[in-house]
């Protein structure tokens, strides 16, 4: 059973049902022509926080054997990122860069991060990943209690990378279990299915 942290910085509490270590396994299943690439693989997903308004992500992958057993520990994708609720930064907020902010925040309370519910009666989010093979990625969403919708606003490749250009990504809180789902748009593809699994928090 997850416990709610009562230090919780306001605007995070939205995302505080993702925080801790998941870990399970998924599927992958991606289109390219004729040929489809495939299996499955172990998967690790950390939602933590230093105290500041935002979360921190990280992700690692790695093969499993057609039984479904992990006796590979081949790495098969790794990525980071920071995960935060979309509005304007002010001078409260600190940065560009390291620059201490330079007056006092705003959203330090329940009360006040309501304000910044949509329309819809979610949050809007801002979720930037960087992957290890040269793609930088800004989602924009939505947070609507367990469910998480993510679509690319902006992917970055360097000159190596492979080709990549939109992806989406929905998580969702079932029965104490993290569903996900990844679609990605690459090597030459429209949008399609390329992953999903299931994960259960580990601490």
């Amino acid at each position: 059973m997850f416990e709610f942290d009562a230090g919780l910085p306001a605007e995070i509490v939205p995302l505080s049902w993702l925080l801790g270590v998941w870990e399970g396994t998924g599927v992958l299943s991606y289109k390219i022509g004729d040929d489809t690439r495939g299996g499955e693989f172990g998967m690790r997903l950390a939602f933590t926080h230093d105290g500041a308004p935002h979360v921190q992500y990280s992700c690692s992958t790695w093969l499993l054997a057609e039984d479904g057993e992990s006796t590979s520990t081949v790495p098969l994708y790794s990525e980071i990122g920071y995960w935060r609720l979309s509005r304007p930064l002010g001078a409260g907020d600190p940065g560009p860069g390291m620059l201490p902010p330079v007056g006092e925040p705003v959203f330090t309370t329940a009360e006040s991060v309501e304000t910044l519910r949509n329309a819809r009666g979610g949050f809007d989010l801002e979720v930037s990943i960087v992957q290890p093979g040269g793609v930088s990625e800004v989602y924009v969403g939505e947070i609507d209690g367990p469910r998480i919708d993510l679509a690319t606003d902006a992917v970055m490749r360097t000159a190596g990378a492979k080709e990549y250009v939109a992806a989406t990504r929905l998580y969702g809180l079932v029965d104490e279990h993290l569903l996900w789902a990844w679609d990605i748009a690459a090597l030459g593809q429209e949008l399609r299915t390329h992953s999903s699994g299931r994960l259960a928090r580990v601490d």
